[in-house]
């Protein structure tokens, strides 16, 4: 347990009583692997596509040294905005090996040390710079196939009669899931395009399907606020912003707020300047259908219909339950929430072994405002699911809760 939830007011929490968290040092899991093998190939990765001096490259293999029998230690940038509360939550943990703490704690504390490593909070040359940049562009680059269909999809769409809006935004809900495949801290960018999803064939895919509750909530909407918790920059950006659009062109949302990761991790996650750059990219493109999203988005920044937010939680290795009461006070203003992608599931059941029946509704009881849950299975981690489904995937798809092909959309409408 972390050492924040000690404190936290009973209304803050699950209502059930907390499981294990999920630790690195359970030898043939997913998490395992992560740790010894996948981390030390991102940060090979971050080499590779970068120009970094050599004292730079030294500093990344040094930290791929470190993995996975290192010792844990403080953060070095001191004049970082966040290294208080990092030294802070790593306390607990300092002289532990990388597989002896729990193990989202463990990919948060690798992607901070990233930029430790690289020099992004010190001033200087290297001050800012996003050591995932290349692997971000790339995979809009080889999605722009998908971008053009859709495009033309949205912009028809927004424009339909009201009584189509409720199937339309189903799919888009469906895209904006299946977009999370995009994930390049599993897949990189260079493997070619993942977004070609077929949306009728995909709903097999689905384990737990609300959208039917989300639409008929959704349709009641005029004027609403909604937040959206994003999750990684690229296709998957792009499927979020089109079902973004969607909602504020239908004004289902008089305001959208996009909350954004204040600096690079997990790979392709999303900040404030990758929408910027995600807009360029399609005002820069041949096709007028594609322009004409790019400048929509614009305007719907321009005029604040669509806020750019961040905020240091997002990158910290907290579960949501532990999020700073200014934060959950901002959150708690919205009429509903969309939280994206694997990682943001994980932190909303606190990266613990739960049964995977445990009603999902059940875990998040502590949200503050009616939400959905859009995740990708890439971690050894469930709720909500029936055992005969569970039976049948674990037969059929040893692999199920981490080769991507699997989804759900589950939520906590009932206030």
């Amino acid at each position: 347990m972390m050492a924040q939830e000690n404190n936290l007011p009973q209304s803050h929490l699950p209502r059930l009583p907390l499981p294990p968290q999920i630790m690195g040092s359970e030898i043939g899991s997913f998490a395992y692997n992560t740790v010894a093998n996948r981390l030390p190939d991102i940060a090979q990765r971050v080499i590779d596509d970068n120009k970094f001096p050599p004292f730079i490259a030294n500093n990344l293999q040094t930290l791929i040294q470190e993995l996975p029998s290192g010792e844990v230690r403080l953060l070095k940038d001191t004049a970082a905005p966040d290294i208080a509360a990092w030294n802070g939550y790593l306390k607990p943990y300092l002289g532990n090996n990388w597989l002896d703490i729990p193990w989202y704690f463990a990919e948060a504390y690798f992607y901070r040390r990233i930029l430790e490593a690289t020099n992004y909070f010190i001033p200087g040359e290297w001050q800012g710079f996003d050591p995932f940049e290349a692997q971000k562009r790339l995979g809009l680059l080889t999605s722009s196939q998908s971008i053009h269909a859709l495009s033309n999809l949205v912009n028809r769409w927004v424009c339909s009669a009201p009584e189509r809006h409720r199937s339309n935004l189903i799919t888009l809900l469906y895209i904006s899931l299946w977009g999370n495949r995009a994930d390049l801290s599993l897949w990189p960018a260079e493997l070619g395009d993942r977004s070609n999803i077929e949306i009728e064939r995909e709903k097999a895919y689905v384990l737990a399907d609300d959208t039917d509750a989300i639409a008929d909530k959704v349709s009641r909407f005029k004027a609403k606020r909604i937040d959206f918790i994003v999750d990684n920059a690229g296709f998957e950006l792009f499927g979020d912003l089109c079902l973004v659009d969607f909602l504020l062109a239908t004004n289902a949302a008089k305001k959208i707020h996009l909350h954004l990761k204040a600096h690079p991790t997990f790979v392709s996650d999303a900040m404030r300047k990758d929408i910027h750059q995600t807009i360029e990219f399609l005002a820069q493109h041949s096709d007028a259908q594609v322009q004409m999203l790019a400048s929509r988005w614009q305007w719907y920044i321009e005029s604040d219909r669509l806020r750019l937010c961040e905020d240091l939680f997002w990158t910290s290795p907290l579960a949501f339950w532990e999020m700073p009461d200014a934060l959950r006070q901002q959150l708690s203003e919205s009429n509903l929430i969309l939280i994206k992608g694997d990682a943001n599931y994980r932190r909303l059941l606190g990266d613990r072994h739960w049964p995977f029946t445990t009603p999902f509704e059940d875990i998040v009881t502590y949200f503050p405002t009616p939400m959905v849950a859009l995740r990708t299975l890439k971690a050894e981690l469930a709720s909500g699911l029936k055992l005969e489904q569970i039976e049948t995937l674990n037969r059929e798809d040893p692999q199920w809760l981490t080769n991507g092909r699997w989804g759900v959309i589950q939520g906590n409408l009932r206030f």
